[in-house]
């Protein structure tokens, strides 16, 4: 059972490599990531580590003279953890755990810890408590006795704190009871999906923290709640909103990230059902992050994985209002993949609105509600497409969406 609890912050530090396959400005994206993310988690990150390898050590990840460097910086600053960039295999995990007198993480293995902290709902704590011990059972051989040493905390909330006597074969037990668990409350949902009727499906989908939910808050006038953190929303929510007199269902899911742990995807599967099952998807993307056309990316990789790549979508780039502007060239303005620019007219230039087939709008969900109106147009046009398509003799019922219309 995961518990919900309030700790000190950690002291932590970042470990990451400069491979053939990763350059120093890509891991510098990642390490940065890395940073919020322990930060979501409940860490203070003092200092960053990073080795150019062609490929990480197969036993500690990173060369000795590396190891040995981190090790005394650990002892001479009293932290706490060490984060990895990358997953650990259980082979690497051991061997650190025995050479650093300090709590070892990964990515995959923090992200599991802030699902831990978010989750809400018996079904979300359900689903991250069987990625945690799918992720915990190729790693028990020699796990125990150094978490017996440790304090808890990041990382350690959930199965592994408690169970240091359990062994795979209980382990195995658990994990088969979990999907069981989840196999009947599936069904449950399947029913619920199917009980909504034919009314059109929207799903936001995006990457972590780029302002779904204040667009659900924005659009549908529900109170999900908002955080400025990664993964602040775990549990699908469903309202049904109306613009003009048209009524459709909209969803907010789990944002998605790069890296994601391969247990999460398959723990979720249920909760991204509700995007696969979607009839159109509104792709928010924060446009003032400096990485957002790899989070489009990661986020278009995800939904290749769901088989859901394929469907209507609209591009909501969020967040105009805090973009800080520099000049530019203006000839180079739609060649150029750049994001200086700094009116909804200026916007609409760039190579962004010219994304294929797929509708695009610029706005703010925030106080502001920059542009909102014309989401809201584009919104009714997409559902309304799908509306009549599917109840052809109600097309009188939902007219062109009214222009100059401020309502």
């Amino acid at each position: 059972m995961l518990e919900k609890e309030t700790i000190p912050y950690e002291n932590a530090v970042l470990v990451g490599v400069i491979t053939q396959n990763q350059t120093e400005e890509k891991l510098t994206e990642y390490l940065d990531e890395l940073e919020f993310l322990s930060q979501t988690a409940g860490a203070e990150v003092h200092k960053r580590f990073t080795q150019k390898m062609d490929q990480p050590n197969p036993k500690t990840f990173v060369g000795t003279g590396k190891l040995e460097e981190i090790d005394t910086y650990v002892k001479e600053n009293n932290i706490d953890t060490i984060i990895f960039d990358d997953e650990l295999t259980p082979a690497q995990q051991r061997n650190l755990s025995k050479l650093l007198d300090c709590k070892v993480l990964d990515r995959t293995n923090l992200i599991l810890d802030i699902f831990a902290q978010r989750a809400q709902t018996s079904y979300a704590r359900t689903q991250v408590e069987l990625a945690q011990f799918e992720y915990l059972l190729p790693r028990l051989t020699g796990m125990w006795t150094h978490l017996e040493r440790q304090r808890g905390g990041i990382g350690m909330r959930g199965p592994g704190e408690r169970e240091i006597e359990t062994d795979r074969r209980i382990v195995r037990d658990k994990i088969a009871f979990l999907k069981e668990k989840l196999r009947n409350i599936d069904r449950q949902m399947a029913i619920q999906r199917g009980n909504r009727g034919a009314m059109v499906r929207v799903a936001l989908v995006g990457y972590t923290n780029v302002g779904k939910s204040t667009l659900m808050n924005a659009l549908g006038k529900s109170d999900v709640f908002v955080e400025n953190k990664l993964f602040a929303t775990l549990d699908t929510t469903v309202r049904k909103v109306v613009i003009k007199n048209l009524p459709f269902l909209l969803t907010d899911t789990v944002g998605f990230i790069r890296k994601l742990p391969t247990q999460l995807i398959e723990s979720f599967k249920s909760t991204l059902d509700e995007v696969r099952e979607s009839d159109l998807l509104l792709h928010v993307v924060d446009i003032s992050h400096p990485d957002f056309e790899d989070h489009i990316e990661a986020v278009q990789q995800i939904l290749k994985e769901i088989k859901s790549d394929d469907k209507p979508s609209l591009m909501v780039f969020n967040k105009i209002d805090v973009y800080k502007p520099t000049p530019y060239d203006e000839e180079d303005l739609t060649i150029e993949r750049t994001s200086e620019h700094y009116s909804i007219e200026e916007w609409k230039k760039t190579w962004m609105n010219k994304l294929g087939d797929e509708r695009t709008v610029f706005i703010s969900a925030t106080e502001k509600k920059d542009n909102l109106e014309e989401l809201k147009q584009k919104v009714y046009e997409a559902v309304r497409e799908i509306h009549i398509t599917r109840f052809p003799y109600n097309d009188f019922l939902y007219p062109e969406y009214p222009e100059n219309d401020n309502e």
